[in-house]
């Protein structure tokens, strides 16, 4: 296959994940709403597009995903909102840099598993997996960092905590079974249906 055909596809591939991710967030597609809490399932064209194109490509997709998000604070999203009003540049901060990272890292993770032993198909699904985990624990981390004193002041420590067990008891378990299952599948069939290795 020639080297143009290779990168003619990887955009094609880039294109239509970036499409995939901006339809998800002004959708009722990307979120299900419980509450105060938001799950999002836009970890999966993210862990997607890491596991198919790279670590690269999973930066740029969390960077849209990252944009998107941050877009969501702006009255489309209670929690967000809420931050926004507390301190815009860290809720910039909260809703870029985990999503980059989580991207980046999984396409890494992957490239890494490829390099042992482990067959394709379970490199695949672990990397998939790593995605969202990735994404609640950075999520969450930067969170509690830079807004921990505001939470403690507005609402004390006997909410936050239970609120950091919920959000990541909650949607951290439902977005890592959703990227695990369609995830994974999704992965798998691009990477034979294109003849990524």
């Amino acid at each position: 296959m020639t080297k143009s055909k290779i990168s003619t596809k990887y955009f094609v591939e880039m294109a239509l994940l970036v499409a995939i991710i901006l339809l998800m967030a002004f959708t009722p597609i990307g979120y299900i709403r419980t509450g105060g809490l938001s799950i999002t399932l836009i970890v999966v064209p993210v862990a997607v597009g890491a596991v198919t194109l790279g670590p690269a490509a999973g930066a740029v997709l969390g960077t849209v995903f990252g944009m998107t998000s941050f877009i969501q604070c702006f009255g489309m999203e209670p929690f967000g909102t809420a931050l926004l009003g507390i301190n815009p540049f860290f809720t910039f901060i909260v809703c870029f840099l985990p999503r980059i990272a989580e991207g980046f890292l999984t396409g890494y993770i992957y490239r890494g598993l490829r390099k042992t032993k482990i067959p394709s198909g379970v490199s695949v699904t672990i990397a998939n997996l790593c995605c969202p985990v990735l994404n609640t624990a950075f999520f969450m981390s930067a969170l509690v960092t830079l807004f921990a004193g505001t939470m403690r002041e507005t609402y004390g420590m006997t909410k936050v905590i239970p609120f950091v067990a919920a959000f990541v008891g909650i949607n951290g378990v439902i977005e890592a079974a959703v990227c695990f299952v369609i995830g994974t599948a999704i992965s798998a069939a691009l990477k034979k249906a294109l003849r990524y290795q």
